[in-house]
């Protein structure tokens, strides 16, 4: 669940694998996508969505990318999937199939992983935030 930069509008992704836009405080659902598009979002935490089309491999299922969080600069994006690979991406990442940075992560279900350090090509990146895998 996302908030909007001006707190106006929520995002959630649905059970359905559907992002749905709602205003705040009414609750309205929101379907014009030409408004969604011009949302600019305070937190990212949707593994669906234009933004994000690339995340998705060819070969994924619906269920293989479990969880997503923008960092706060705003210009990476962590995902974790199935087979325990955590990726991360540039953000927004709207081009099908794209290159990242793999990460092999072994967790405990209790571990609460705070901080994940990943180095690509010409970055690194910090991102503070919990991620349950």
């Amino acid at each position: 669940m996302d908030f909007s930069a001006d707190s106006s509008y929520l995002q959630v992704s649905t059970g359905s694998y559907k992002r749905q836009v709602y205003e705040v405080p009414s609750g309205k659902q929101l379907v014009d996508q030409a408004v969604i598009d011009r949302i600019t979002w305070a937190t990212w935490t949707s593994v669906l969505g234009d933004e994000v089309i690339g995340i998705w491999s060819r070969h994924a299922e619906k269920a293989d990318v479990n969880c997503a969080c923008v960092s706060h600069s705003g210009i990476n994006l962590v995902t974790g999937d199935d087979f325990g690979m955590v990726k991360l991406f540039d953000f927004p990442c709207p081009e099908k199939f794209v290159r990242t940075c793999f990460c092999m992560i072994t967790t405990r279900s209790t571990v609460d992983i705070r901080i994940l350090s990943c180095f690509a090509r010409r970055h690194m990146m910090e991102i503070i935030s919990s991620l349950n895998l």
